[in-house]
């Protein structure tokens, strides 16, 4: 039987036999008695399994260390006076994996990065099975939030000629021999004797290709893994991560956060209707009052407002900010704007110098249909547009920031075989766990996470 199932049938099952097979999270031996605490991976809390020397093997079963895999067979009594509700009074205990002397999971506060040298070993502990158990709710909670909605689900490549956001730092994908590649005439490696017969890359966002299939399917979403060889060492960078990307045809920048608004807020209720335990544990040991900032960005109306007037509200603020604030804004920005509506905040229409060259230039010739959605506790989680449909425009664009317009020619004939208004935006999905969990390194909502100089298992 299954410890969650169990969990909702315990009264029913009062004095009757039950077979559990688990992970000791914790074992306390005692003379004549001894307690496992079990954990069978299917819901987040332990049950207390209570055996005595009625066992035949009571002497081995003592000697039974933490990590190790076992069988429980035993009869359920309720302990209403407890804390647990339950326990297993045990009448077989069976060793199906052992665990050795040296295992390094023990019933203690390890530190994280403590832990991130254990990747393989950490899903056993609290903290990570209550981060990757909402991980694999938030995943359904995507897909039924924009399946619920008609949006087709597009799996977009992973191995690209293009470059989505034209920054240049991509993953080469090659098999050309690293020590002697072949050269062309000026002495560049030839790539058109590569396995593709070009450039090719892992790729940093499946936008583009959403655009494609938006015009065709009108509302589709993306959500797979994106790749981004940046040197960076910060608490929310990594090199491997999941994007969620909608996008939208016929859809304009209002229309776009009216959908991500429905979604932040969905994915919200969905984890504090279906993770309570874990919620409660989060907020124990993690972050302190995690469950009241969740509730009331789940109940707000999020705010609207233009890059204009975040930045008057800046300067009426008469606060010292470490960082001048410009035409981007800092965290210490960020946090204030949102401390000033105490709600999430849309921040549109950004100066053009400061986005990528797909986003639609608005009539000032200065800013474009941009919006970042701001939430409290978390910064930016959102990233989005309304695209430039307008050929014209769109090839302006390009040559002005250097983007290669033949390797992207494809992209732009989209806006001359039946162009439509269109917009979509960006989730980073590991930041919208670290919000929700509280978690406040990436490198700790990721299994295994792929960071510079560090590509372990």
């Amino acid at each position: 039987m299954k410890l969650k199932q169990l969990q909702t049938e315990h009264t029913e099952k009062e004095g009757s036999n039950v077979t559990l097979e688990g992970w000791v999270r914790n074992h306390r031996p005692q003379k004549t008695f001894g307690f496992l605490d079990l954990n069978d991976g299917t819901c987040f809390e332990t049950v207390q399994v209570v055996y005595d020397q009625t066992l035949d093997n009571f002497d081995e079963t003592r000697k039974i260390r933490n990590g190790s895999a076992v069988r429980i067979e035993g009869e359920v009594v309720l302990t209403p006076k407890r804390p647990q509700p339950f326990e297993i009074k045990a009448h077989e205990v069976e060793v199906v994996g052992a665990a050795d002397a040296d295992y390094p999971i023990q019933p203690k506060r390890h530190s994280r990065e403590f832990l991130r040298q254990k990747a393989h070993l950490r899903p056993r502990t609290n903290l990570f099975t209550a981060v990757f158990r909402i991980r694999s709710l938030l995943t359904q909670a995507i897909h039924d939030f924009f399946q619920s909605r008609g949006f087709i689900h597009l799996a977009s490549p992973i191995i690209t000629a293009n470059d989505a956001e034209g920054a240049g730092e991509m993953f080469r994908v090659t098999t050309l021999d690293p020590k002697a590649p072949p050269l062309d005439d000026s002495g560049a490696v030839d790539f058109s004797q590569d396995f593709f017969g070009r450039k090719t890359n892992l790729t940093v966002s499946g936008q583009l290709h959403a655009e494609a299939f938006a015009q065709a399917f009108r509302d589709v979403y993306t959500f797979g893994p994106t790749f981004r060889a940046e040197k960076s060492h910060t608490s929310t960078h990594v090199s491997e991560f999941w994007m969620v990307e909608p996008e939208m045809a016929f859809t304009d920048l209002q229309g776009n956060m009216d959908v991500c608004e429905d979604m932040v807020r969905h994915l919200i209720r969905q984890v504090l209707k279906h993770a309570d335990s874990e919620l409660e544990f989060l907020d124990r040991f993690v972050e302190n009052g995690l469950l009241r900032r969740l509730e009331r960005v789940a109940s707000s109306e999020f705010v609207r407002i233009t890059h204009t007037e975040a930045v008057d509200i800046l300067e009426q603020s008469r606060q010292t900010f470490e960082r001048p604030f410009e035409k981007d804004f800092a965290s210490e920005h960020e946090k204030y704007l949102l401390s000033y509506f105490d709600a999430p905040v849309f921040v549109t229409d950004w100066p053009k110098d400061t986005k990528a060259f797909y986003m639609r230039l608005n009539d000032d010739n200065e800013t474009v249909a941009a919006v970042d959605l701001l939430a409290p506790g978390g910064g930016e989680i959102v990233g989005g547009s309304q695209r430039e449909e307008r050929y014209t425009m769109l090839k302006k664009r390009m040559d002005e920031m250097g983007i290669d317009t033949e390797e992207l020619d494809w992209y732009l004939q989209l806006r001359r075989f039946g162009t439509t208004p269109h917009s979509g935006f960006g989730l980073g999905f590991e930041r919208m766990l670290m919000y929700v969990t509280g978690v406040s390194n990436i490198r700790d909502v990721i299994p295994f996470p792929r960071t510079p100089n560090n590509c372990e298992y």
